[in-house]
């Protein structure tokens, strides 16, 4: 089909663009006092360096990002804030630089003027991502699954590939951990298989294969992509390692390698700071608070969350807002303090149940009914156990059920009820 008038339009704004972009990496590099070769690194050419900085060259996402950390800058201080006009370089622009609010919105309004069909799947595809790191599941499936479907009809193999991983992204947010993990192995396949598509994409499908498996009870299995996908890490950005380096720590922490999730999550949390992305480093911190708070490092605990939740604070996210809020929780518990575990699990609640959190809810009703049982409200706890085990069984979140199962039957042995006990204990052998 025939580009749109608009289309030319964005073509010329977008040539505008590389232009001021350009002139933002000369000014910057010039403040620095590097030549274009040191500028360029090992990684790409003078030339290159003074073609993007004559509005010649089209920066990419990966270059940007790249040229950015040489400058000590971040990606975003080359886009065009005040431009009133959306132009696709601007909006993947700010796909690149983390502003994914902004991209959201970008993609939203360019897919309003009506693109060809080779242009909207493009759209669509960063319209998917977009949603997908807003913790917008929903709409990142809309997205992906149309971009997907024009891919195909285009042949576009390996850009359907990208399309269905986002795909597969929002379905892990919607809660469907089958779909999400039976098209991640496909993709899986398909690499394997001679489809060429980014060169750390196959780490990418390990790593959310890793998280499937995580979520899903299966520890073990998921550590074993961790552990296949650490060998692919080596040449990744700082942004990227430190990513891979989270997914690792929450690995090891979900089977019990506590040493290990503080060594991996360390790494990624410097990373990421390094890198200037504060909120990814604050998530990174809420999951460290859980493993020192596992090692009995109450005080640690306290000090991460704490500084977790100041950064979060600022963004306003309450998905993890509700996170944090029942990590601080766990350490109220922990330090003998279950009033006030009680008071910041209820909030995690009312975190979580705004934004849709349901898996951070369910982890919030079960610290509720550890405090209510350290508290010696016994008749409380029961209920409070008995309405987490209703949301864990059709949650399809086996391994909090079984802990969920586990918890309460200590309960009800406390109270002398062993037969009780014993029915729970049965109930969560068999779960998986």
């Amino acid at each position: 089909m025939p580009r749109t008038k608009t289309s030319a339009h964005a073509t010329d704004q977008d040539r505008e663009l590389a232009h001021r972009i350009g002139q933002r990496i000369r000014e910057a590099r010039h403040r620095s006092g590097l030549t274009q070769q040191q500028l360029a690194g090992e990684r790409y050419t003078k030339a290159y360096v003074s073609a993007l900085e004559t509005g010649i060259a089209r920066p990419s996402m990966v270059a940007l990002n790249f040229i950015a950390e040489r400058l000590s800058l971040p990606a975003s201080h080359f886009i065009d804030e005040t431009h009133p006009v959306w132009t696709r370089l601007e909006v993947d622009m700010k796909l690149a630089a983390g502003d994914w609010q902004g991209a959201f919105d970008g993609y939203r309004d360019l897919l309003d003027a009506q693109p060809d069909e080779s242009s909207r799947a493009d759209l669509l595809r960063g319209l998917a991502e977009a949603s997908a790191r807003l913790d917008r599941g929903k709409e990142a499936i809309a997205a992906a699954s149309e971009a997907a479907r024009l891919y195909s009809d285009a042949m576009r193999d390996v850009d359907a590939a990208l399309a269905r991983y986002w795909l597969a992204y929002g379905l892990y947010q919607s809660d469907n951990e089958p779909d999400a993990r039976s098209l991640l192995t496909a993709l899986l396949e398909q690499v394997r298989g001679g489809l060429q598509v980014e060169p750390d994409f196959e780490m990418r499908l390990l790593t959310s294969l890793a998280a499937v498996e995580s979520r899903t009870g299966n520890s073990a299995r998921a550590l074993a992509y961790l552990e296949e996908a650490r060998g692919l890490a080596t040449d990744l950005d700082d942004r990227r390692r430190a990513a891979f380096l989270f997914n690792l720590a929450i690995g090891y922490r979900e089977v019990g390698d506590f040493e290990a999730a503080i060594r991996a999550g360390t790494q990624g949390m410097a990373l990421y700071r390094a890198a200037g992305a504060i909120f990814e480093s604050a998530r990174i911190e809420n999951d460290l608070a859980l493993a020192f708070l596992a090692t009995g490092q109450v005080e640690r605990a306290r000090e991460l969350a704490t500084d977790a939740r100041s950064q979060i604070e600022a963004t306003g996210d309450e998905r993890w807002l509700a996170a944090v809020s029942d990590t601080e929780a766990q350490v109220a518990l922990a330090s003998g303090d279950p009033d006030a575990a009680l008071a910041l699990a209820a909030r995690a609640r009312d975190y979580a149940a705004r934004s849709g959190n349901e898996i951070v809810q369910l982890a919030a009703m079960l610290t509720e009914a550890r405090a209510l049982r350290a508290a010696d409200r016994l008749d409380e706890a029961e209920a409070r156990f008995a309405e987490a085990a209703a949301v864990a069984r059709t949650s399809r979140a086996p391994a909090r059920l079984r802990e969920v199962l586990r918890d309460w039957a200590d309960l009800r042995a406390e109270v002398g009820d062993h037969r009780g006990a014993y029915e729970l204990t049965s109930e969560a052998l068999t779960v998986n």
